[in-house]
């Protein structure tokens, strides 16, 4: 009876240190795109008034949440029973990532005339800041579902040949990091101006170079979100161009002299691009009509 139960132990002790071994490698297998979804993340937290920085923000989190809760039982039915529609449902991802990436650019060039700034969001009532609020963190849990499905794949792939308990805590474990780390980080950046503000506060007049410093972190802010707008756009289309230049030989082949990342680049401005026309077509032919 001893024995058995000892035996036990050392199976679970074998179990979490397998586990724990296959996680860390994970882990560096999604280090890449753990990247892009910072700095997708990072935009899509930006542009809300100060006081409506953190719900927001723990809202998107949130949904992050449900988001690798949905997809991780489903991935290992998928990778266990049907493997074969893992690839289809990335290149689908592919093409979403894509197309927000190019119509991002698009908007840049050819902005809506009714786009609001910050500033003109602090003068609307509490009912339509809401309902700003309540599109951007719909737009930013899809993103974010696209993204959470392409680090889940990417880990499970690090795992597939160990035991289910192992790829279930493996891939657990990297998904809930994922989300922690990302919007951890994220929160950090949004309230970077209130911690400048909290040093030139404790500074006063006696202490100057901790209100310079204060100064820098509250003038660094908006140049840090611009920069994540940027890099968040540029991440988007490698990601998508990612998926089909690992996943369609055609066009890997095709591009294969080029840098990685330049040839990731072309091929998510190109697919988002097809996208991104298709919509536009899509919304000019049948708009009138749903209207």
């Amino acid at each position: 009876m001893a024995t058995g139960f000892f035996a036990v132990f050392d199976d679970i002790a074998t179990l979490l240190d397998d586990a724990a071994a296959m996680t860390k490698i994970a882990t560096k297998k999604t280090a890449g795109i753990l990247g892009d979804d910072l700095a997708v993340n990072a935009e899509k937290a930006s542009g809300f008034v100060a006081s409506r920085e953190i719900p927001v923000l723990w809202a998107i989190a949130k949904g992050s949440f449900l988001n690798k809760l949905m997809i991780l039982p489903f991935a290992f039915l998928l990778s266990a029973f049907l493997p074969w529609s893992i690839v289809p449902i990335l290149m689908i991802g592919g093409i979403y990532l894509a197309f927000e990436g190019a119509e991002k650019i698009y908007e840049y060039f050819f902005p809506h005339s009714h786009k609001k700034t910050t500033e003109i969001q602090q003068n609307l009532t509490r009912e339509q800041i809401l309902s700003i609020e309540k599109k951007k963190i719909k737009s930013a849990i899809i993103t974010d579902f696209i993204l959470s499905i392409e680090i889940i794949v990417i880990a499970l792939g690090t795992v597939v040949d160990k035991s289910i308990p192992v790829q279930i805590v493996a891939v657990s474990i990297v998904a809930m990091l994922a989300t922690v780390g990302v919007y951890g980080v994220v929160a950090l950046i949004v309230r970077l101006d209130d911690v400048g503000f909290k040093l030139i506060e404790i500074a006063g007049d006696s202490q100057k170079l901790l209100s310079k410093a204060g100064e820098l972190l509250v003038q660094a802010l908006p140049i840090v979100i611009r920069t994540l707008t940027v890099v968040g756009t540029l991440a988007m289309l490698l990601v998508a161009g990612g998926i089909f230049m690992h996943n369609v030989h055609q066009i890997h082949d095709a591009l294969h002299t080029l840098p990685s990342i330049l040839g990731e680049l072309l091929t998510g401005a190109v697919v988002g691009v097809m996208a991104l026309l298709v919509e536009k077509s899509f919304m000019r032919i049948f708009r009138p009509r749903l209207i």
